[in-house]
């Protein structure tokens, strides 16, 4: 299966730099896999697609204002840093930039001294593990020095307003840097409406590391290695995924990362002779794409992915090439919004 295979043209003038006024208010895609339809409707009519009886499961990460524009002590070249993710205690692994200025021993000062760091080793991928040094609280420090680290696809600087907007509403856990963009569609009132509906909310973690920006270099699928982010599952979510498994209803994964959490977690039971999702915490690398056979979730709601990308090739597997390919073709001819702060998608 090669990489090319996945690939389709998308105008430039289609990448969402800005979200929708209203989360919800976006463009939806329905596809029906058994009916082998498209139809077109609003984030808000979601509604319309959830029974009672299905659980939607979501990533509570919550984004970190990752990125840091700093001076190299005692030269005052400007460097900027992007946390990765956090290795223990103060060190970090980071993508450095310009990388060939910094390593190991050098030192970086950001906001005049209230953060403090030194590289202490060379990463992988080109990255540096990084001590930061600092007085009080870390995330308090990163959330006064820090900017959100918006795709490079958003020819932009992030301001404020993206604290917000980048984020979604049940963000609870700090630890990614990137949002999980298929739940920034969600209104507290929209999920309040699904459960009075009947549907059943459960939430999990997985921290969304730099690896997703990382475009897929090799030419055959299969030879493509991906980045591991670690991820937990409380008893509680667990009971309510397994207990819906068990049931008439459906899991319905929130974005590809509650997918792949829940895909990685899922453990086979002997006796009731199915799949379950195993609670506790991990570190997954696990790549899905075609032909891979889906052991938890049924449907799934996204936006629009990358040509070629790892995550357009997890879309695929749950329905089919082909079938997305067309749809994302389709998107393209009525204009839909593409990637993080875009429209979204629903299969069902």
């Amino acid at each position: 299966m090669r990489v090319e295979d996945f690939d389709y043209q998308l105008p430039e003038e289609l990448i969402a730099q800005r979200p929708s006024q209203q989360r919800d208010a976006c463009r939806l895609m329905v596809l029906e896999r058994e009916k082998q339809t498209i139809t077109h409707r609003r984030f808000h009519d979601i509604l319309d697609y959830l029974n009672p009886g299905d659980c939607l499961v979501m990533n509570d990460s919550r984004v970190i204002p990752a990125r840091l524009f700093g001076l190299k002590v005692p030269t005052g070249a400007r460097i900027e840093f992007l946390l990765s993710r956090r290795v223990g205690g103060d060190v970090w692994e980071t993508l450095v930039r310009p990388g060939r200025r910094l390593k190991p021993g050098d030192r970086v000062s950001f906001g005049n001294g209230k953060l403090n760091a030194e590289i202490i080793d060379y990463g992988k991928g080109g990255t540096r593990l990084v001590r930061f040094k600092y007085d009080g609280i870390f995330m308090e420090r990163l959330e006064e020095l820090g900017k959100m680290p918006l795709p490079p696809y958003i020819g932009r600087e992030s301001t404020e307003e993206d604290k917000d907007t980048y984020q979604t509403v049940y963000a609870h856990t700090d630890g990614s840097v990137a949002a999980p963009t298929a739940g920034l569609h969600f209104t507290e009132e929209l999920l309040k409406k699904a459960a009075d509906k009947g549907v059943r909310l459960a939430y999990l973690t997985l921290h969304v590391g730099i690896g997703t920006f990382r475009p897929v270099k090799c030419e055959n699928v299969e030879d493509h290695t991906m980045h591991f982010e670690e991820y937990s599952i409380s008893q509680e979510a667990a009971e309510i995924i397994n207990d819906t498994v068990r049931g008439v209803g459906r899991v319905i994964s929130v974005g590809t990362t509650s997918a792949r959490t829940l895909e990685s977690a899922a453990q086979f039971d002997e006796t009731e002779g199915k799949y379950f999702v195993r609670a506790g915490s991990g570190s997954t690398g696990i790549f899905i794409y075609p032909g891979y056979e889906w052991k938890i979730v049924e449907s799934l709601i996204t936006n629009f992915h990358l040509p070629k990308s790892t995550l357009i090739m997890l879309v695929s597997s749950l329905y089919n090439r082909e079938q997305i390919l067309e749809a994302y073709r389709e998107a393209v001819r009525e204009k839909y919004r593409f990637f993080s702060y875009g429209d979204a998608m629903i299969i069902v």
